[in-house]
């Protein structure tokens, strides 16, 4: 059965805890370590809990049809294929940024795209396994995750409920209950008519488990209606200037954006307090002076 509340990287998330914030980097590292450097930098500064990254095997995920379109890059023209291989970290990145996340020290985890990069990921001591939207039919990559122990969180844009229904009855038959479903909308980026927010307690009615929400709209407040709405995941895409080369870039947050989104979502699980009506401490005094008692 789905747990109220899953551990992940010593945390507890999820029902009356704190928010897990997630720093979606993806590819918006461009290939680059030192982008990645800074842009781990500023999730740790602005004190998000963990930085994720994309990892495909791009012969597998690219289909045969994309595979030879031709692409003008920064490096120059190339095929997709060629191009999706420049932006792939492999071994030694991935090396660096285990060590230099540990430094910090922040947490680091990746979506995987395929069989070849969950076994890749699990080299790692990573807190969790992120299945992405995309993959969420895939029965064998879903149980094969499971499988490792590690909590998932499965993002479920583009999907039906009966979809969602199949998902969570393979996550429940090889996993100990340790998943997130992640509310989203699929469209990069999301347009505000679309988002959908009340899927959000939804989700946690129907499959009683921990949900979170990863935005990919332009601005903060859906991902703080999010929290407000129960979701006890936030992931965002992050990058260091929105002018940056990428189709990713323009609807991510920069770090300014970081910064006021972390402090916007710490203040929701103040805000919402425990729910129990009561009069405070500060509101005896008011009706001492209006009431007289």
């Amino acid at each position: 059965m789905a747990n109220r509340v899953v551990k992940i990287d010593g945390r507890l998330v999820g029902e009356k805890e704190p928010i897990y914030m997630i720093a979606e980097i993806g590819l918006n590292h461009n290939g680059s370590v030192e982008i990645t450097k800074k842009l781990i930098d500023a999730a740790f500064a602005c004190n998000w809990h963990c930085v994720k990254f994309q990892k495909r095997t791009p012969a597998v995920c690219v289909p045969e049809e994309q595979k030879n379109v031709m692409r003008d890059t920064p490096w120059g023209r190339m095929t997709y294929l060629e191009y999706r291989y420049r932006v792939e970290f492999e071994k030694d990145e991935y090396d660096y940024v285990d060590r230099y996340s540990r430094e910090k020290p922040i947490a680091w985890t990746a979506s995987v795209w395929d069989m070849g990069s969950l076994h890749f990921i699990l080299q790692y001591d990573v807190p969790f396994i992120k299945i992405p939207s995309a993959k969420l039919t895939e029965d064998e990559l879903l149980t094969e995750a499971c499988r490792s122990q590690k909590p998932v969180i499965l993002s479920t844009g583009m999907s039906s409920v009966e979809e969602i229904d199949h998902a969570v009855e393979v996550m429940e038959k090889h996993s100990k209950g340790d998943y997130v479903l992640m509310h989203t909308n699929s469209n990069y980026p999301a347009p505000q008519e679309e988002l959908n927010l009340l899927a959000i307690p939804f989700l946690a009615e129907r499959y009683r488990c921990v949900v979170g929400y990863s935005g990919h709209e332009y601005d903060l407040e859906p991902s703080v209606i999010a929290a407000a709405l129960g979701a006890k995941v936030i992931e965002r895409h992050i990058t260091l200037d929105h002018s940056m080369w990428g189709s990713d870039h323009f609807a991510s947050l920069e770090v300014h954006a970081m910064d006021m989104l972390y402090k916007r979502i710490k203040g929701v699980d103040v805000m919402l307090g425990d729910g129990v009506k009561r009069v405070t401490e500060k509101e005896r005094e008011v009706r001492k002076k209006l009431r007289g008692y």
